[in-house]
C-alpha cells in the first residue's frame, strides 16, 4: 500500500516541496501563453544492484515473509503462470501508456510472463480500478493507492473488507488481484503507484525502512522500479520457488537462485540489517502524518526518531531520513535547525549512494536555502549537482523543481535569456510532477517568491 504519509510533509514522490522562507516583497513568476507539452522520460534499464547476494536473499525474506503490520506470512503466495493486467474503463489518458512502460520493463528485466488485455477479454490476473481520491479515503484514509486480494472490483472490496478473504496472510496462490489508484491525481502519481501497488501484486508485500535503493520502502524516495526491485521480483517469480513455501523452504533456495540470476553479487558482506523499532516506526509516521508542518506533535516526532535512531547506533538510511524529515519540519519554526538536520542527513546519504536520489533531495532543499538568501551560484552549482539523479529516478516533480530554482538563480546572476529557457524546460516537467496547470503555477511562484529583492 501506497501511503499519504508525504502529502502534509513534502510529498517527495509527487510533489518535492520547497521553504517557505519569509522574504518580503514576493513576486509572482507569469506562465507563458502557451505551456510546452508535457515531458516523458526515456524508456530504459535501471543499473544492477550493488549488494551481495547474501544481503538480497535476507531482504527478500524479509519482504517476503512480514506484512507491513508486522504480521507474520507463514506461506510464500504468488501468480503461478502466465499474468495479465486489466484497466477499468475511465482511467486517465496517462494510465495506459505508463503501464505498458511499466509492463515491458518487467518483461525484459525482471522475465515475468505478464501482459495487458482488454477488460471484456475474460478475468484478469491483476485488474486496476481508479476512481476520486476522496472516494478511496473514505474507506482507507491512509492510503494513496493500494492492492487487494481475491477482488477484481471496488465494490467487490467494499462488500468483502471486514471479513477474511482479504487477508493476504490466508493466501497460497494468488489468482485475483485488484489495484486501486485515485483518478484525480498528477501522472506523476499515477506512475508512482503503479510501481509499487503491480509489484506488490506480483510480488513481495513488505516495505522496509532500511532499503534505500528500493520502491518497497515507505520512505518514498524511490518511485520507479529500481535494478534491486527487478532482481527482487525476478527472484521471487523463478521456478525454483513456488506459492505455500515456507520461509525456511524459501531461505534454502534463494542462495542458488541469486547466483545464477546475480553472478556479480556473489561474496560481500550482510551490510544494514535489523527489524526497525515500532516506536521508531510509529514516530516517523506521526512525523509525516496529516496536518500542518507547524504541528508541534510532529516536530517532536521527529525529533523522537532522530534520537531512536541514533540510540540504535544506526548510520543507514533510517537515520538520514529521520534527519530529513525534521529538517523540512523544522523549516519555518528553527531554520538554522533545519539547516543543520539537511546536511546531517547529506552526509549519511552521501556515503549510502553518492550521487543518487536521496542526495538530489537534499541538493534541492539546500539549493533552496542558498537562493532564499541571494548564493545565486551556489545555488546553480547544488541543482547542477542533482539533476542527473533526478532524471534517473524518473521524477518529474523534483526536477522541475531543480530547473525551476535553477532559473531563478540564472536570473539573479544577469542572466535572462539562458532562464528563460531553463524555466520552459521545468514547465514540460511540472506538467507531469505536479498535473494541473494551476499548480505547476504554484510551484513557479512559490520559488521566485524565494528570491530576495536586495
Amino acid at each position: 500500500m501506497r501511503l499519504t504519509l508525504f502529502a502534509g510533509l513534502m510529498a517527495l514522490s509527487a510533489c518535492t516541496a520547497v521553504p517557505r522562507m519569509d522574504v518580503p516583497e514576493r513576486r509572482d513568476a507569469a506562465l507563458p501563453a502557451t505551456l510546452p507539452p508535457m515531458a516523458q522520460f526515456a524508456l530504459r534499464s535501471a543499473p544492477a544492484p550493488e549488494r551481495s547476494n547474501a544481503a538480497i536473499a535476507r531482504d527478500i525474506l524479509d519482504l517476503s515473509f512480514q506484512m507491513e503490520s508486522g504480521r507474520e506470512i507463514t506461506r510464500l503466495s504468488r501468480f503461478e503462470g502466465p499474468i495479465t493486467v486489466a484497466v477499468v474503463p475511465g482511467a486517465p489518458a496517462s494510465l495506459g501508456a505508463n503501464l505498458d512502460r511499466l509492463l515491458a520493463r518487467l518483461r525484459r528485466e525482471a522475465r515475468i510472463d505478464i501482459s495487458r488485455v482488454s477488460r471484456d477479454s475474460g478475468p484478469a490476473s491483476i485488474v486496476i480500478e481508479t476512481l476520486p481520491r476522496s472516494r478511496m479515503q473514505r474507506v482507507v484514509p491512509q492510503a494513496a493507492c493500494f492492492v487487494v486480494p481475491r477482488v477484481s472490483s471496488w465494490n467487490d472490496f467494499r462488500r468483502m473488507r471486514n471479513g477474511r478473504d482479504l487477508d493476504w496472510t490466508t493466501l497460497e496462490t494468488r489468482q485475483q488481484i485488484a489495484v486501486f489508484i485515485p483518478s484525480d491525481v498528477p501522472p506523476q502519481e499515477i506512475r508512482d503507484c503503479l510501481h509499487e501497488e503491480v509489484s506488490q501484486a506480483i510480488g513481495p508485500l513488505n516495505d522496509l525502512y532500511r532499503l534505500s535503493d528500493s520502491v518497497f520502502n515507505d520512505d518514498n524516495f524511490n518511485a520507479v522500479l529500481t535494478g534491486f526491485d527487478m532482481l527482487v521480483l525476478r527472484a521471487y517469480n523463478d521456478p525454483a520457488l513456488r506459492s505455500g513455501m515456507t520461509r525456511a523452504e524459501a531461505a534454502a533456495a534463494l542462495p542458488g537462485i541469486l547466483a545464477r540470476l546475480n553472478p556479480r553479487g556473489n561474496g560481500g558482506g550482510l551490510g544494514p540489517s535489523g527489524a526497525s523499532p515500532r516506536a521508531w516506526i510509529d514516530a516517523i509516521e506521526t512525523a509525516l502524518g496529516r496536518g500542518s508542518t507547524n504541528d508541534p506533535r510532529r516536530i517532536a516526532a521527529a525529533r523522537q526518531a532522530v534520537a531512536i535512531a541514533r540510540s540504535q547506533g544506526w548510520q543507514d538510511n533510517r537515520l538520514a531520513f529521520s534527519y530529513f524529515a525534521l529538517g523540512r519540519l523544522s523549516l519555518t519554526r528553527d531554520p538554522d535547525l533545519s539547516l543543520a538536520s539537511f546536511l546531517a542527513a547529506g552526509q549519511i546519504y552521501r556515503q549510502i549512494a553518492p550521487g543518487g536520489i536521496h542526495m538530489a533531495h537534499v541538493k534541492m532543499q539546500l539549493a533552496a536555502f542558498a537562493l532564499s538568501s541571494g548564493q545565486a551560484e551556489r545555488a546553480l552549482e547544488l541543482t547542477g549537482a542533482a539533476l542527473p539523479a533526478a532524471t534517473q529516478a524518473e521524477n518529474a516533480s523534483l526536477l522541475a523543481t531543480l530547473l525551476m530554482i535553477r532559473a531563478e538563480a540564472l536570473d539573479l546572476t544577469g542572466r535572462p535569456s539562458e532562464a528563460r529557457a531553463v524555466r520552459l524546460d521545468s514547465l514540460g516537467w511540472g506538467r507531469y510532477g505536479f498535473g494541473r496547470t494551476d499548480a505547476v503555477e504554484a510551484r513557479l511562484n512559490e520559488i521566485a517568491g524565494l528570491v530576495p529583492r536586495t
